[in-house]
């Protein structure tokens, strides 16, 4: 059964979630299981890691999770949820706590995922939620190692020295969080040039969460800033906690803003998915420029406070999310 929003989101359909379950052939549909009731057993079971894994993150992530449930294909909706929660589970993990609880319950999860992935027994609905999808959809699984192994190193991060360890950073943990998802898309999870312009997107997307929420970081004891770049503009650390709007510091996010969009413009490939795909491709990239201009008119004013999105610059991108705009419609010229 579908249901129609009505208002501002006259003419958007969103989909049961029921239905979505069983166009992406996660309700236990085709599961070999001696007798209906086995197969049923199974389906449900199923579908309540699913139904977890997407109360999750309506609550952590509700834009994100409303941009999945309007934009997405019915049969790629369980699937995304399912990345994005159980990528925001394990960054929650590493994330809050002291040290020691922080490594100690991500040693727990990790073992629970590895449990799921060799197909034994699991208690964590998110983790295998998410580990049935990366088999549905043949998810390399380099890119779950990856990402687990970028997590972990995460629990001892101490700041970049340079450009480079930044970078490093992106391709042991920003690249594979993305790919958790955007490779759910295809089966098998793309090709290279697809995977590359995951990486594009995921540069962009961390360097612009590194200048948003950099006073709340700082807040809190955390610098993801090359310590380099803040040499080569005069900048120190002291300036950014105590909110100091230097011309050093708006050159500083002036320069680190034209290496986000330079990566973001490499990032367009990522649209290159089969058409009923590309909504929810087009809300991130328009959504990362958006952000970047944002940062671009805080400049140093961004050491004040976190820049944060708009409800209605939200809901414009959405409803504008189904149309190409004219750089998508030339990078298509191109690509043919």
């Amino acid at each position: 059964m579908e249901a129609f929003l009505c208002g501002g989101w006259r003419g958007v359909r969103v989909y049961s979630w029921r239905r979505c379950l069983v166009e992406a052939g996660v309700n236990g549909a085709g599961v070999s299981r001696p007798g209906r009731d086995g197969a049923g057993a199974v389906g449900a079971a199923r579908a309540r890691d699913y139904g977890e894994a997407a109360r999750f993150l309506r609550h952590r992530e509700p834009a994100l999770f409303a941009a999945v449930r309007m934009l997405g294909v019915p049969a790629y909706q369980p699937h995304a949820v399912a990345g994005y929660a159980f990528a925001c589970w394990t960054d929650d993990l590493c994330d809050q706590g002291a040290p020691q609880v922080r490594a100690e319950r991500f040693a727990r999860w990790r073992e629970q995922v590895g449990a799921a992935l060799a197909g034994e027994e699991c208690g964590q609905p998110l983790a295998r939620a998410f580990v049935h999808s990366a088999r549905l959809r043949e998810l390399p699984g380099h890119w779950i190692e990856d990402y687990l192994a970028g997590a972990e190193a995460d629990l001892s991060f101490t700041g970049f020295a340079r450009e480079a360890d930044y970078q490093a950073y992106v391709d042991r943990l920003s690249w594979p969080f993305t790919m958790l998802t955007a490779g759910l898309v295809h089966v098998g999870g793309g090709d290279e040039r697809y995977a590359a312009a995951g990486r594009a997107l995921a540069d962009a997307w961390q360097r612009l969460d590194f200048l948003i929420d950099l006073a709340e970081d700082l807040g809190e004891g955390r610098l993801y800033l090359p310590g380099q770049s803040l040499a080569d503009h005069g900048v120190t650390r002291d300036d950014l906690a105590s909110g100091r709007r230097t011309e050093g510091v708006e050159q500083l996010v002036a320069d680190l803003a034209d290496l986000a969009e330079k990566a973001l413009l490499q990032a367009d490939a990522i649209l290159e998915v089969p058409a009923e795909f590309r909504p929810l491709s087009r809300m991130a990239l328009r959504l990362a420029r958006r952000r970047l201009a944002a940062v671009r008119r805080a400049g140093a004013g961004i050491v004040e406070g976190p820049v944060r999105d708009s409800a209605w610059g939200l809901l414009a991108l959405l409803t504008a999310a189904r149309r190409p705009d004219a750089r998508e419609r030339a990078h298509d010229r191109l690509a043919r």
